[in-house]
């Protein structure tokens, strides 16, 4: 990413937390001098604060970017410190969850660019895969650049609009959760067969990571890779056919707890 536009009027990081940290570690690693970086952080870690940047010094008065990073229940509390910057000459980019563009216009003004990015947690190895949408102010320069940002913490696709966000949570954003609770499911289907429990999970670990990097990587769609390993009559099509039942498995499941999410989302997006 071209840096210099942010070398010259400065960045501003509201919260580094674990997501902010990531990025902050991709940007400094991408070239970024550590003088142009601005940290607003009421608790800053010794790593940030061994980095160089300036924390919870004075800001620039209108810097490039500022990129919120903090939970959405200190949005309140801290937006209203940059609401001077709003009006057009600074991008902000929010990666808070929930948080709608109509809310952050309302404090910054409509003419203020504005770009809502949904990260996830797995952005803190690289390996994030972040959706991101603009408001009428942002303009096709503004989306690169909130683009160039997010791709230090992995992958990022673009959205025809804010109304799939919620979608994007409840797949993408929640999604790492439900991988994460299929390996503990695994490994104690796996202890439930006989295997001590600490054999079971990294079994379960190595097979969800695994498989995940291979169905990235493979030039085969994940149904070909399905029906790879899948020998007529064998033990694969005998666990296929549970998980593979249109009422009680994968298919019916994840669609109910993908809606769950996207519900929830629009509920507290109101």
């Amino acid at each position: 990413m071209d840096f210099s536009t942010i070398s010259t009027r400065g960045l501003v990081l509201l919260g580094c937390g674990k997501m902010g940290s990531a990025m902050l570690a991709g940007w400094l690693r991408g070239g970024l001098a550590p003088g142009a970086v601005h940290v607003i952080d009421p608790h800053p870690s010794d790593w940030l604060q061994s980095t160089g940047v300036a924390v919870n010094g004075q800001l620039p008065e209108a810097p490039a970017v500022v990129l919120i990073a903090v939970k959405p229940q200190m949005m309140a509390a801290a937006l209203p410190q940059l609401q001077a910057m709003g009006g057009g000459k600074t991008l902000f980019v929010t990666v808070a969850a929930g948080t709608t563009i109509a809310t952050y216009e309302a404090i910054l003004g409509a003419a203020t660019p504005i770009v809502r990015a949904m990260p996830n947690t797995p952005a803190a190895i690289g390996r994030g895969i972040t959706a991101i949408t603009g408001n009428g102010a942002a303009s096709a320069d503004d989306l690169a650049t909130a683009e160039g940002l997010l791709s230090a913490v992995g992958q990022v696709v673009r959205l025809d609009g804010e109304h799939q966000m919620d979608a994007v949570t409840a797949v993408s954003g929640s999604g790492p959760a439900y991988v994460f609770h299929l390996i503990e499911a695994l490994a104690a289907a796996g202890e439930a067969e006989g295997l001590p429990a600490d054999l079971a999970m990294k079994l379960a670990k190595a097979t969800v990571g695994g498989a995940g990097q291979l169905a990235e990587d493979a030039a085969d769609s994940p149904v070909q890779l399905r029906i790879n390993v899948t020998s007529p009559g064998g033990t694969t099509a005998a666990a296929l056919a549970v998980l593979m039942d249109e009422e009680t498995g994968f298919p019916a499941l994840l669609k109910r707890a993908v809606k769950a999410a996207a519900d929830r989302g629009r509920e507290l997006g109101k």
